[in-house]
């Protein structure tokens, strides 16, 4: 995921999430607890959990949804 500017992301849950922050910083809470995310870090969101986000301009991630149908395949 890349984002180009800054995004609030409202609370929510679904399958597992993976991710590895690539480039910027967001700040996460994740079952209520807060924490800044930067370049090099990894997190890990089990399925169900609630979460929300402040996603910065500039923040790069590489991510993982244990989700089979959360993306159609290009054709």
């Amino acid at each position: 995921m890349q984002f180009e500017k800054d995004v609030e992301v409202p609370e929510h849950s679904h399958e597992g999430q993976w991710s590895v922050v690539l480039e910027g910083k967001g700040d996460l809470t994740i079952s209520g607890k807060k924490r800044t995310y930067q370049k090099g870090d990894r997190y890990y969101i089990p399925k169900g959990v609630k979460h929300s986000a402040k996603i910065y301009a500039g923040y790069v991630d590489i991510t993982y949804f244990d989700q089979k149908y959360r993306y159609k395949n290009k054709e």
